[in-house]
């Protein structure tokens, strides 16, 4: 009996020997065990020992200290459940008071999960208590904390509790410390979700909201327009959401801040989705244009970027009348960052305005764009083509999209070669083939003897690509030829491509091709000089080999394979025995 209650004992020795540790690491591993040695303990003895003496040995490691919040929140079951929880109480409440905002919102968030499995009856008392402690702290970190505490439990609670935390919000929104009231801002849309009554939305929140929006600080105020779409969405009506959101809204557009301004067009479109399409197509459109002309490059960008998703919430005689004039001018914008975001989401306006609209009047905005001196400009507008190929037939854009494609693919950023690389076979497939063999095909070729290994492979794949879209018989007459051209080149590199090549087209093409074009070169290549260009073909005939009749491959394959297996390099003797093997 002595020896079980020792050994019962063996696992808060080790916890208590680890969390005194040096070594913040140990440290920390400790903490992530607390769950298994929770278990071992018992609850009881879990709530008469570990969580005292975790209280008493409180780390001063931030790190640590989160870790233990983390875990605090999933300790419910090893107290004894939810009626025990509030045990857990006096430690998760002392991180709430520390200065680390991380540990913090750790500890914030497992108290709010502890909160959704507590009885109503710990909720009205041992949660609402410590609520009520944190609120009246002289710590700007206790109220801040406080701030995120109310809206979990205030479904269940009764009236009077209820209105106490309306009160406590109205309050932390007014407090002397801007973290305070930015938290408090924060914690108005979580309180907007969970309270159904409408008159009560409007009595306590929307003139907590009013206040908040016009604070002095601008890191309030630029929280607050988040809180635009839960109030909206709260408040329902289009009368109710025109009397208190629009205006606040509207003042955003011009605040002194250009950071209040650039969350305002972060969050445009989700606005505006709260406010009902009525509301956005008669009061929001001057709004959007106007952060479109703002003076700030971050806001036009961010702007930007919503241009597609703000047009499909309106009418389209008003994206044609209103907002196109305007795109013209972001198109010749003097930040490259706003004409790069433009660039990505243009184009899909042509899904809205249709063909004849996107020809007079998209048009333009798109060849300008596409003329464009930076490259991720032009980039994004190519990358985006199938958006305008739907509406209007890519055969319209062959001239203008042709220098772009060049200029982009002698790009001297080799990430800018490899993505218009990724556009070839849209391209191809919607110019033709006689337009490629004429304008692009020279431009792939090039790609094969690129300096960049990134570049060389994926021109290989973009080749397997092309042959699918104009087949075979074309492959065997415009591409292979070519391709095996390059065997000869003095840079062994490119010979290993056209191998790469090789392995790639084989899973494409007929077998008379693989026979008759590509064998015969892999075999010529088996005796090169240098070892990696001989291994490598032992790989591409592995690849070959079922493509091959069983003549082929007897006669003229593994006798080939046979002599490379005797060869004085490892690898090339390694991946001969491995395609012998297949023969």
């Amino acid at each position: 009996m002595a020896q079980a209650d020792e050994d019962s004992v063996y696992p808060i020795a080790v916890l208590i020997e680890e969390l005194k540790h040096e070594d913040v690491q140990l440290r920390l591993n400790s903490v992530r065990r607390l769950p298994v040695i929770a278990k071992a303990l018992g609850s009881e003895r879990t709530r008469a020992e570990l969580i005292p003496y975790l209280s008493d040995s409180i780390d001063d490691e931030d790190e640590v200290l989160l870790a233990l919040a983390e875990e605090l929140g999933k300790f419910t079951p090893y107290v004894g459940g939810p009626v025990q929880a509030p045990c857990l109480f006096p430690l998760l409440e002392s991180f709430c008071n520390v200065d680390e905002t991380v540990v913090r919102e750790k500890a914030v968030s497992s108290l709010n999960a502890i909160a959704r499995e507590l009885p109503a009856e710990q909720l009205s008392t041992e949660y609402v208590g410590l609520v009520r402690r944190l609120f009246k702290q002289d710590w700007a970190t206790s109220r801040t904390s406080a701030c995120s505490l109310l809206a979990t439990p205030y479904p269940s609670l009764a009236e009077p509790l209820k209105q106490e935390f309306r009160e406590m919000c109205c309050k932390l929104c007014k407090d002397d410390e801007p973290m305070v009231r930015r938290a408090a801002c924060a914690s108005l849309k979580s309180l907007g979700a969970v309270i159904s009554d409408r008159s009560i939305i409007i009595s306590t929140l929307i003139p907590c909201f009013l206040e908040l929006s016009k604070d002095e600080q601008d890191s309030v105020r630029l929280l607050s327009v988040e809180d635009c779409i839960a109030l909206a969405k709260a408040l329902g009506t289009r009368e109710l959401v025109v009397q208190y959101i629009l205006p606040v809204v509207k003042a955003y557009v011009s605040d002194k801040s250009w950071r209040v301004r650039y969350m305002l067009a972060d969050f445009l479109t989700a606005i505006c989705a709260a406010l009902g399409p009525e509301v956005t197509q008669s009061e929001m459109v001057q709004p959007f244009l106007k952060l479109c002309t703002d003076t700030e490059a971050e806001v036009r960008t961010s702007i930007a970027c919503k241009v597609y998703d703000f047009c499909s919430l309106i009418r389209v005689d008003q994206v044609i009348g209103e907002v196109l004039p305007t795109l013209r001018d972001l198109a010749g914008d003097t930040s490259q960052h706003v004409r790069a975001a433009l660039a990505g989401v243009v184009m899909q306006i042509s899904t809205i305005i249709e063909k004849e609209n996107t020809i007079n009047q998209l048009l333009p905005v798109f060849l300008k764009l596409l003329k464009d001196d930076f490259p991720e400009v032009r980039l994004n507008i190519i990358s985006k083509l199938d958006s305008v190929n739907e509406v209007i037939g890519i055969e319209k854009l062959s001239r203008s999209l042709l220098p772009a494609v060049v200029n982009l693919a002698e790009d001297k950023q080799w990430r800018v070669r490899l993505a218009i690389i990724n556009e070839i076979p849209l391209l191809s497939s919607q110019l033709g083939s006689t337009f490629f063999d004429e304008q692009l095909s020279e431009l792939c070729m090039n790609w094969l003897s690129d300096k960049v290994f990134e570049i060389r492979q994926a021109a290989t794949s973009i080749l397997k690509k092309l042959t699918e879209v104009f087949g075979a018989d074309w492959a065997r007459a415009k591409l292979i030829p070519k391709v095996l051209a390059l065997s000869s080149s003095k840079n062994y590199l490119y010979r290993m491509t056209v191998l790469n090549a090789i392995k790639q087209l084989a899973t494409v093409v007929p077998k008379d091709i693989v026979q008759t074009q590509m064998l015969p070169t892999v075999l010529r290549m088996s005796m090169d000089t240098v070892p990696n260009i001989r291994f490598s073909c032992c790989r591409t005939l592995a690849v070959l080999i079922p493509k091959l009749d069983s003549q082929t491959v007897q006669q003229t394959v593994k006798p080939a394979l046979t002599k490379l297996y005797d060869d004085v390099d490892v690898d090339v003797k390694y991946f001969a025995g491995q395609s012998l093997a297949l023969c």
